[in-house]
């Protein structure tokens, strides 16, 4: 029988090597899967579509691949072996983005997160949900293909700690060609204008896309709480602007603010998308469970 200062020991060493896996992992998963820990004891899982035959496209063997999923006719064509890949698969996937925009990195408060910080944690966060629940999830113009598996879900908080992994900053996503019935998923601050915004939802839609539009706001952005002399800096080159009595304008801007997002509501109800407003002061955890509803909604 093992003595109590063996025992003792051994769970020590059990906790330090816990530690040391721990600190491997990037903050930001730790975080998101604490949030979705959370919300998943109140969810159920997505319903799946049937299956179909229909082709999509030849792609490269990967590691974890099943065996029975390769083309051996298409690989006897060249060196590479090569799997094949029918649409219900790729349909049965969630396709992520959110906004690396300048504007993203504002935060009225230190106490607060920047709208990218909170933007990258729903997205890691949803994507632990939807893998969980065995779907394939991908980020939005990194070239990756859809997977599922703990791997997964390293991979992409891998390339949303590392800006370098993903070099556009653009405020919206470009366009770019994705199986029907897929979903898409789109995190940012959604300040663009209109018509940029409807280009995108269209371009997207126009493909049978279904999507989601999760606006990340600042309460400062959305109330403007600044009284007298204030000078505003943009984050994306704008010229600096002095506003000599804030809270003359505060009417004027609360109006227009609203006049956006009533025109964002308008351009995803017109595409069969949903849009949701979260602000950064509010809990993850209230976004994450309207987004999976919505999820779970498209998928029955």
């Amino acid at each position: 029988m093992a003595s109590r200062s063996s025992l003792g020991a051994e769970a020590l060493r059990a906790q330090q090597r816990a530690e040391t896996l721990a600190a491997r992992l990037p903050p930001l998963l730790v975080a998101a899967e604490r949030v979705a820990a959370t919300v998943a004891q109140g969810v159920h899982g997505r319903r799946r579509v049937g299956l179909g035959e229909t082709f999509w496209q030849f792609r490269r063997y990967q590691p974890g691949d099943s065996p029975q999923m390769i083309d051996w006719r298409q690989s006897a064509k060249t060196q590479p072996v090569f799997v094949r890949e029918n649409e219900w698969e790729a349909a049965q996937s969630v396709w992520l983005w959110r906004d690396r925009s300048g504007s993203m990195a504002y935060r009225s408060s230190p106490e607060l997160p920047t709208k990218r910080e909170r933007a990258d944690l729903l997205l890691l966060a949803t994507a632990v949900l939807l893998i969980r629940g065995g779907e394939r999830v991908a980020l939005l113009n990194t070239g990756v293909r859809p997977d599922h598996g703990r791997h997964t879900i390293n991979r992409l908080a891998n390339l949303l700690s590392n800006p370098a992994s993903t070099p556009r900053a653009d405020g919206l996503p470009h366009i770019e060609p994705l199986p029907r019935h897929a979903q898409v998923v789109l995190f940012g601050d959604l300040l663009s204008p209109l018509p940029e915004i409807h280009a995108t939802v269209a371009g997207l839609s126009g493909r049978g896309v279904r999507g989601h539009l999760m606006q990340m706001i600042d309460p400062a952005e959305e109330t403007l709480p600044f009284d007298g002399r204030v000078e505003f800096t943009g984050f994306e080159g704008e010229e600096e602007l002095l506003v000599p009595r804030v809270e003359g304008v505060r009417t004027a801007y609360m109006n227009r603010f609203r006049e956006h997002q009533e025109g964002l509501v308008a351009l995803a109800r017109a595409a069969g998308w949903t849009f949701a407003v979260h602000r950064t002061d509010r809990p993850p955890q209230t976004a994450l469970l309207s987004l999976w509803g919505a999820l779970a909604q498209e998928a029955v």
